[in-house]
């Protein structure tokens, strides 16, 4: 198995590997987690499973022995020939040297895995892209079923925050609007090499099937993101920091309208609060 400490170093010393700490590299060397994440996938022999950030290999291993297909990204060209030998036993696994945030994912999945009844990612992904890794995956396929993936535990902690709390932003109701999110388990930082500043966390993202409430998704989520550009302010100074000035009385007015009070702070706002102000602020062309 690739994810042991003394597997992991031989192979960083073969190939007298240095981490690049500008693309988040923290590889995991203990198979008790890796089986674990793997197991919360619900991974089978009809499931093709999307990876990003494979590193040397430890992971994808262990999703390719459950899984149909695995397809992973990585963004690293000196890593493609360390996955070549580390997964050298497996026909079931192809490692495309590309940046995910740039690739057509809905292209991607029809042609790589037509004969798949699930789709599911499976990864440990880089800590310091992880919100948009999510947010360009949800806002632009809908053909996913499914995430689990490992983070920073206090991002895990945003993904189902409740209204009101600290934790509670614009990823929050992004999350809660496509999908139904569950804290599976945290991750010390000791199972990692090098070890992480941080701690880690890996989170179950199940899709919906219905939404229970529609919104304009063109332009919702970059509204709600506007409202939280300056956490500490009001909801109105946040308005009128990405509308201008002169749009105060309008917001003013919509909000009044909503029955929303524009002195209250973006983290009290429910997902529905939110799709009422912004379709009122539609209204009035403040915002598309």
């Amino acid at each position: 198995m690739i994810g042991t400490a003394n597997k992991t170093f031989q192979i960083l010393k073969k190939y007298d590997f240095k981490f690049k700490k500008s693309l988040g590299q923290n590889f995991l060397i203990d198979n008790n987690i890796l089986n674990r994440i793997v197991n919360g996938a619900n991974i089978d022999k009809e499931t093709g499973v999307i990876e990003i950030g494979p590193g040397i290999g430890s992971l994808t291993e262990v999703i390719a022995q459950k899984a149909k297909k695995v397809v992973s990204f990585e963004i690293d060209s000196r890593l493609l020939p360390i996955l070549a030998e580390t997964l050298a036993d497996y026909n079931n696994i192809e490692i495309i040297n590309e940046d995910i945030l740039k690739v057509d994912v809905d292209k991607i999945i029809k042609e790589k895995f037509a004969n798949c009844e699930k789709i599911m990612v499976v990864a440990n992904l880089p800590y310091y892209i992880t919100t948009p890794i999510l947010t360009h995956l949800l806002e632009n396929t809908k053909l996913i079923d499914g995430y689990v993936v490992m983070m920073q535990k206090e991002v895990a902690n945003r993904l189902n925050a409740k209204v009101g709390t600290k934790d509670y932003n614009s990823l929050t109701i992004l999350l809660n609007y496509y999908t139904n999110v569950e804290y599976l388990f945290t991750v010390p930082k000791k199972v990692f090499v090098p070890a992480p500043n941080v701690e880690s966390a890996v989170v179950k993202i199940l899709t919906k099937k219905e939404k229970e409430i529609e919104v304009d998704t063109n332009t919702f989520f970059n509204f709600v993101r506007s409202c939280f550009t300056q956490r500490r302010k009001t909801l109105m100074n946040n308005l009128i920091a990405s509308s201008g000035k002169d749009k105060k009385e309008l917001l003013i007015s919509a909000c009044k309208d909503v029955n929303i009070d524009s002195q209250r702070r973006s983290e009290t706002l429910t997902l529905e609060e939110f799709n009422k102000l912004h379709k009122e602020l539609q209204k009035v062309n403040i915002v598309k």
